[in-house]
């Protein structure tokens, strides 16, 4: 009986670390490696780089769908907000910017179907100021990706969404 009862606590404490490892661990540390990687080491953050045209043979931290020009900013918050802008592109291709936090949450999506204008927001910590009149998304973590997709199926289209994408903004707000 108390054997059974050992293996029964073994169990029980196996299947709870295991649910943490899944559930908490492992989004962090998956966002970790690859915020280390889409950063370079850490030396490109708050700013933009842009993908080259997607091929069958593209493999960042998954793979991309060849329709699409892709571009991403790692972000860092803790020296204050970050500016993000995407312009549409000039062929009114449709332009899609996503928000992720440090533990792969998706915290906010954009799109040009609701802002054919132009997408333009600060992201702020909870409890930093942002400017007046700027439209605030707020994270919870210091850290985590925003995520540029522009359909371009084709070179010429690429080349349209290339060019719009290179006006993006991903930078610390100015006092």
């Amino acid at each position: 009986m108390k054997r059974g009862i050992t293996y029964a606590l073994v169990f029980m404490a196996a299947v709870g670390l295991g649910h943490y490892a899944s559930v908490v661990a492992a989004p962090r540390v998956i966002m970790q490696v690859a915020l280390t990687k889409m950063s370079q080491g850490g030396k490109r953050i708050n700013s933009f780089q842009f993908g080259p045209r997607t091929t069958e043979k593209s493999r960042g931290v998954v793979r991309p769908s060849p329709d699409l020009a892709y571009a991403s900013c790692v972000y860092d918050l803790s020296q204050g907000p970050v500016l993000v802008s995407a312009a549409p592109s000039p062929d009114q291709g449709y332009v899609s910017i996503s928000v992720f936090d440090a533990r792969t949450d998706n915290i906010a999506v954009f799109d040009t179907a609701q802002y054919p204008q132009g997408i333009r927001f600060v992201l702020a910590m909870d409890g930093q100021d942002a400017p007046q009149g700027e439209q605030v998304v707020r994270a919870k973590f210091a850290k985590g990706v925003i995520l540029d997709r522009r359909l371009a199926p084709t070179a010429e289209q690429f080349a349209v969404a290339d060019q719009a994408r290179r006006s993006n903004i991903c930078a610390p707000v100015k006092s």
